[in-house]
């Protein structure tokens, strides 16, 4: 059967409640869910932290026992397994709901644990409502427990013509203040921050999120934490960093975040510049660290989404790679000139048909500059 344009209405906004917990819930999904009765709802709820109530139950307990022989509307498949909360499956049952209806399903419940539990209680399911926009809500989710890695969002800013820094390497600042508080934003949905030791030489970053609290998207914080507004969960900062040069005094050794520094296996250190952060080897091939292997490690930590802001050759190397899924590029209309520094550091090409086709997903100013947001394909 078709979905009425009720059941449209009302999982659009299960999928608004979701997006409430875009800045916090790493590494789980984004999550929402209605309860309602035809176009009566009498239960909404979102999952807002890893570790606690997901949405269903949420939604259930606002709900009460007006959810019986209620529709619940969620954006991704019910739980059907123990986990670090009860299977949401088993509280939609005990709730009485007559029919589920499902945004996306979950690829990594073994054999569809939670239909398969619905439907053995008698409960009607139906899936697909709007499966594109919930499977774009959690991108990072869905790749990483699809394809063995996370998305990898590639942060970049550049002039009209192309550049990213003068050639002495002054950058600051190319785009405009509101382009630059738009980037916090990306940082904070992220599940990892990524740059290279080029960069941490080079700029000293800090690659923290600024943003006071998570009310930019998150509205006012539920159920047991409604008395206040939760900050963004802090991105794991990872330093690509082969040889360990990072030096001390590096904003990105302070400990104001959680900090990963990837290095080969043979680099060493004789002073105490690294005790304040987690270091790991990966794989060193052609002189460089294997950026899979990294990508891999990263997955295995449940990294979701990573956010890479590095200098043309990281960046052109995860390009050339096939490791971007989407570029993320400031453009401000401003000038460098020739000898300015270059966009990315990528291959020569021989033919045009070896050029990097890319699609548009987005544009939209921002401030005095403009928004691309663009993927491979």
């Amino acid at each position: 059967m078709p979905f009425s344009a009720i059941d449209h209405a009302h999982m659009a906004r299960a999928l608004a409640l979701a997006e409430r917990g875009l800045f916090t819930t790493q590494p789980n999904p984004r999550v929402g869910c209605v309860i309602a009765h035809g176009d009566a709802v009498v239960g909404e709820g979102w999952h807002w932290r890893a570790g606690g109530p997901h949405a269903e139950v949420v939604a259930l307990r606002d709900a009460g026992g007006r959810s019986r022989d209620a529709t619940a509307y969620v954006t991704l498949e019910p739980c059907g397994l123990q986990g670090r909360t009860p299977p949401c499956a088993d509280a939609l049952i005990a709730a009485g709901v007559a029919r589920v209806v499902i945004a996306a399903e979950d690829t990594s419940q073994a054999e569809g644990a939670g239909l398969a539990r619905l439907r053995a209680a008698g409960i009607a399911i139906e899936t697909g409502l709007m499966r594109e926009p919930a499977r774009e809500l959690n991108v990072g989710f869905f790749r990483r427990i699809e394809t063995g890695r996370p998305f990898v969002r590639l942060k970049l800013a550049m002039s009209l013509d192309g550049r990213t820094a003068l050639a002495n390497g002054a950058s600051q600042w190319i785009t405009g203040e509101a382009a630059r508080a738009d980037v916090q934003r990306w940082r904070a949905r992220s599940s990892a921050i990524l740059t290279g030791s080029g960069t941490a030489l080079a700029d000293n970053p800090r690659l923290t999120v600024r943003l006071a609290s998570a009310s930019g998207c998150a509205g006012t914080v539920q159920g047991e934490e409604s008395e206040g507004r939760q900050a963004p969960h802090a991105p794991l900062r990872v330093v690509l960093d082969r040889a360990l040069r990072t030096p001390a005094g590096s904003h990105l050794l302070d400990g104001a975040a959680p900090t990963l520094v990837l290095h080969g296996a043979g680099a060493m250190v004789d002073d105490e510049r690294f005790a304040g952060v987690e270091r790991a080897t990966v794989p060193v091939r052609d002189g460089r660290l294997d950026l899979a292997a990294v990508l891999a490690l990263l997955a295995a930590r449940q990294v979701n989404e990573v956010h890479v802001e590095a200098g043309p050759v990281l960046g052109g190397a995860l390009l050339a790679a096939g490791l971007v899924d989407e570029l993320l590029l400031y453009v401000a209309p401003v000038l460098l000139g020739d000898t300015a520094r270059p966009l990315l550091q990528l291959p020569n090409l021989l033919a045009m048909t070896d050029r990097w086709q890319l699609r548009t997903v987005e544009q939209r100013s921002v401030g005095i500059n403009w928004r691309l947001r663009l993927r491979p394909g």
